[in-house]
């Protein structure tokens, strides 16, 4: 046994020398992918049609293989076609060459404008790439090269593969490649060179004819004709003649004030240097055969002008600057400073900060105390005036950012009320009186969280863009700002309205800046509506109807509509500190018995009604249509009511954070409910005084008619009658609006604790706008701006009426819609939507730039006029557009034109050089020549089919591209041969 256990021992020290080299690995890896793509055997597809290179789809499909460590991605690259119908024709397919080799000779697609530089050089619809994965690596040695070519043959050969597989070498950046097709009996190597520096026999069609030819090595003696497709490529570079149509801001009639203030509402447009920099004019001959025509280094017959097909393309000037692009930008910058007013402007608002402010929120807190007595308003505007006072004493008018006439034309712009002598009226809070609500551009607001276009919010955001860009930059803006607060102070103080905001409760879908501002205006109108009633004895016949919180009791709704969807949002709206506040807060009645007297009521029910047990009547507003009180059943009378105190978005989120934290617990919850039931007790007091002798279940009927449910029912003489009762959730046990109904008593709402504490919220609004640093100033601010941004390039875009920046215009929309409708949005999303408004500014410009050039105004004909417009918007959109009728068309003769007047500009020549070309016709034709500078790109395919190597081969494709630019030459040759007959 132990002898036999030795030899099987021994076999575990045998080396196997039938293990896979890394080499073989590779290769096999490289077939695996092939078959996994399924690009096994012929797939013949249709013949291909003119110019699909460029509108058809490309696809690519990806993958990795290493040989040893060195790591390289393969890459499928396809036109995406239909595949054609392969019934009958699996025995055609035995002799037919591959579908590549067949692509060599088609001419349908020669020079595609967009394509892979191997589509181009050859003319393949289909082909593999194997190249090094990392960028900086590079296949640069002979063998390695040779050894990964020898790989691709064996690949092909095991697979059956007929699409043709390239392997890059050298730098990525010499775009070199190599590479293989093989078909049955067939083989096509595509092989290239690339130098700097182009040998003189090579720069003309006979030396490429000749350097093909020997490359063919055909036996035959009279070889086939070659085809020949040529391309010149021109480059215009010199535009100065024609004039870019960009006007300039007029900086100093801004700051002269010559246009006037209206300036300050107008944003710039367009770029300010030319954004398309150079034309190309590609002339072709797409179909000649050799001995047609002459190219040698000492005459050539190829003529631009004579050249049957002409195509232009333009190279769009790099990041042009634009107007309003940098406008935009440049406020965006604004976001990420850090610094406050105080210390741009280089000075303390307030001397000894920390004291003065510490003294100004006691005093404030002062204010807002419950008092026995009306507050004083020297109190305030002492405060305030001495704060003035301050800023005026460091302020010196040589170190203003802003001078006094650019302040002075701004302020007119955003208050035009001061320019009358009667600062405000009061009858009106709007800056327009028919402001275009109908209109998609003015709902824009609505989507972008910003303020409508006709709003101060809005003015004084393009004021600050406008400041920031042409006057002072961040120290101007700075100033402004301060400028505006203590306009908004003012008045505050003297009951001036703000003009230019919509009245009413602030508007939720606006930016928090704009709802802070409609807030001080609600403040002021209480304030205002407050004084005049003080002004006006009590017995005096006042007809004056301005008062905010009339607005709801005068809505003319259906009465059952006014309660249920107003007042039940009423509910949660109401500022919850004013239930907090103690028992003796005064209410200042004066205010609302000028509402009574507003809406119609008689002078009697003033003070002097002394309450009583049978309790009369009080605050009635009017009957409510055919309602009656379910027990005594006298009229139901809608009572006035205190309207909801207004917030703002951020006084609502602090309110429903504090309601959270109140916590689930039954104490909690009860708390909740007492807080956001202010505004329900008020209503059930002007109610009850309203309808003496009431009931919940009338209140309900009114407040929330889905509360009461009615049922027709049968009673015992048969009659149908209806029967009503409250909801179930009315009926819970100890519901909060059952204890609210026992609480309540009978008060009209003119002797009621004040729901809204206007001096308050006034304040706060103030303080807050103080305190802002011109960074949040500028977050504000930016959906107005990028809002105004938009409208500008909507305009714009409706003179030159261009179909892809309209579409593009609706995408930055629903996209800015997206980003902006939150708050703090991302300071990437937001350079995103301006980098989009600025792209869309060059387009634009683009436009307008080549539309001046092509003069496209000038033209007399109207079909000729509309030929230029298309063909300047297909340059816009199209990568390569062609010149209907070559060099005679309109379009080639002002193409023409612009190449001759460069050529002269460059030449110095002088006009009389025109006289002299007016000689003999061969004169002027050998003159026409020289109208064009040399070509800056020289491109020729050559083709022929010929038998190689040996005269009974197979005739097959072969082909030749040479490109030639000024520091570039390169031949890239697609030669096959017969393996079976050779």
């Amino acid at each position: 046994m132990a002898a036999d256990s030795e030899p099987e021992s021994e076999v575990f020290e045998i080396t196997d020398f039938t293990t896979a080299s890394e080499w073989e690995r590779f290769i096999s890896k490289v077939e695996e992918v092939l078959n996994d793509w399924k690009l096994i055997g012929n797939s013949l597809g249709k013949p291909l049609e003119k110019g699909i290179f460029t509108s058809g789809t490309w696809e690519e499909k990806s993958d990795e293989v290493s040989f040893a460590d060195f790591k390289f991605s393969i890459t499928h690259h396809y036109l995406v076609q239909e595949s054609i119908d392969k019934e009958g024709k699996d025995e055609l397919l035995e002799d037919v060459i591959p579908q590549s080799m067949q692509d060599l000779l088609c001419m349908n697609n020669d020079f595609p404008p967009r394509a892979h530089c191997l589509v181009r050089w050859y003319g393949l619809r289909e082909f593999v790439v194997i190249a090094p994965a990392a960028n900086s690596d590079a296949v640069l040695s002979e063998s390695k090269c040779n050894l990964l070519l020898s790989s691709v043959s064996i690949a092909l050969g095991n697979t059956g593969c007929q699409v043709p597989l390239f392997v890059q070498i050298h730098h990525k950046w010499r775009r070199m490649y190599v590479g293989e097709c093989q078909g049955p009996g067939v083989r096509t190597d595509f092989e290239m060179v690339h130098l700097r520096k182009v040998p003189n026999q090579y720069t003309h069609l006979s030396g490429l004819l000749d350097i093909f030819k020997s490359k063919i090595g055909c036996p035959l003696t009279p070889l086939p004709p070659v085809s020949i497709a040529i391309r010149f490529t021109y480059v215009l570079q010199d535009w100065q003649q024609y004039f870019w149509p960009q006007q300039p801001p007029d900086i100093d009639a801004l700051v002269g004030g010559e246009v006037g203030g209206l300036e300050f509402g107008k944003l710039p447009f367009g770029a300010c240097e030319d954004p398309i920099s150079e034309l190309h004019l590609a002339t072709t001959w797409p179909h000649l055969t050799e001995g047609i025509i002459v190219d040698n280094d000492v005459y050539s017959d190829l003529d631009p002008i004579q050249a049957p097909h002409w195509s232009v393309r333009v190279r769009k000037a790099n990041n042009p600057q634009c107007l309003l692009g940098d406008f935009v930008t440049e406020f965006f910058k604004i976001c990420r400073r850090k610094e406050s007013t105080d210390e741009i402007l280089g000075r303390s608002t307030f001397e000894e900060e920390g004291r003065e402010i510490a003294d100004i929120t006691h005093a404030l807190s002062k204010l807002t105390e419950p008092a026995p007595v009306p507050i004083h308003k020297l109190s305030v505007s002492n405060m305030v005036h001495t704060a003035k006072k301050k800023i005026r004493k460091h302020r010196g008018v040589e170190e203003s950012p802003l001078n006094n006439e650019v302040l002075n034309t701004i302020l007119l712009f955003l208050f035009p009320d001061a320019a009358s002598e009667k600062p405000l009226d009061g009858t009106s809070s709007t800056d327009n009186n028919n402001p275009p609500s109908e209109s998609e551009e003015y709902n824009l607001y609505n989507q972008f969280k910003s303020a409508p276009s006709d709003s101060l919010t809005y003015k004084l955001a393009l004021c600050l863009c406008m400041i920031n860009f042409y006057h002072g930059g961040l120290k101007g803006v700075a100033h402004l700002w301060q400028e505006f607060v203590l306009e908004m102070r003012f008045r505050w103080e003297n009951n001036f309205l703000i003009p230019g905001l919509a009245s009413g409760p602030p508007d939720l879908r606006c930016c928090l800046l704009h709802q802070k501002l409609q807030m001080l205006n609600c403040c002021i109108e209480r304030k205002k509506a407050r004084d005049e009633g003080r002004k006006t004895s009590s017995s005096d016949n006042v007809t004056n109807t301005y008062s905010w919180d009339a607005g709801k009791a005068g809505d003319q709704l259906g009465p059952d509509k006014l309660k249920d969807t107003d007042k039940e949002k009423g509910e949660v709206g109401k500022s919850w500190d004013s239930w907090s506040d103690s028992e003796e807060e005064f209410f200042e009645c004066l205010s609302d018995t000028e509402e009574l007297k507003a809406n119609g009521q008689e002078s009697g029910k003033k003070g002097g009604l002394k309450e009583m047990a049978n309790l009369k009547p009080e605050g009635r507003l009017h009957q409510h249509g055919k309602l009656t009180l379910l027990h005594n059943g006298e009229p139901l009378y809608i009572p006035v009511t205190q309207e909801p105190a207004p917030m703002t978005e951020d006084l609502l989120e602090e309110q429903s954070e504090v309601l959270a934290k109140l916590g689930t617990s039954a104490e909690g919850a009860h708390l909740r409910a007492r807080m956001q039931s202010a505004c329900l007790l008020s209503d059930m007091e002007s109610f009850k005084a309203a309808n003496p002798g009431c009931f919940l279940e009338d209140f309900v009927r009114w407040y929330s008619p889905r509360d009461y449910i009615e049922e027709e029912v049968i009673d015992e003489k048969g009659n149908v009658v209806l029967k009503g009762e409250l909801s179930a959730r009315m009926k819970i046990p100890s519901n909060m609006w059952v204890e609210a109904w026992e609480t309540a008593k009978p008060i009209p709402a003119r002797r009621q604790r004040r729901l809204f504490d206007d001096t308050r919220e006034a304040e706060k609004v103030l303080h807050y706008l103080a305190i802002q640093k011109p960074a949040d100033l500028a977050r504000h601010l930016l959906p107005c701006v990028i809002h105004a941004a938009l409208l500008k390039v909507k305009e714009e875009e409706n003179l030159e009426n261009i179909s892809s920046v309209k579409k593009i215009i609706k995408q930055i929309i629903s996209h800015s819609s997206k980003v902006l409708h939150f708050p703090n949005p991302e300071d990437k999303k937001l350079e995103e939507i301006i980098h989009q408004i600025t792209n869309v500014e060059a387009i634009i410009a683009r436009a307008r730039s080549l539309k001046a050039k092509f003069g496209t105004e000038k033209c007399e004909q109207e079909e000729e006029k509309e030929d230029l417009e298309r063909f300047v918007s297909c340059l816009l959109e199209q990568p390569e557009v062609l010149v209907i009728g070559a060099g005679r068309g309109h379009a080639g003769r002002i193409i023409h034109k612009l190449f001759v007047n460069a050529q002269r500009a460059a030449a110095m020549a002088p006009p009389e050089e025109e006289l002299k070309r007016m000689g003999s016709p061969e004169e002027r034709r050998q003159n026409s020549v020289s109208d064009f500078p040399a070509p800056a790109g020289r491109e020729l395919i050559l083709r022929t089919a010929v038998p190689r190597p040996a005269p009974y081969s197979r005739a097959l494709p072969q082909r030749m591209y040479s490109v030639l630019t000024k520091e570039d030459f390169r031949l890239a040759g697609a030669f096959s041969s017969d393996t079976s007959f050779f």
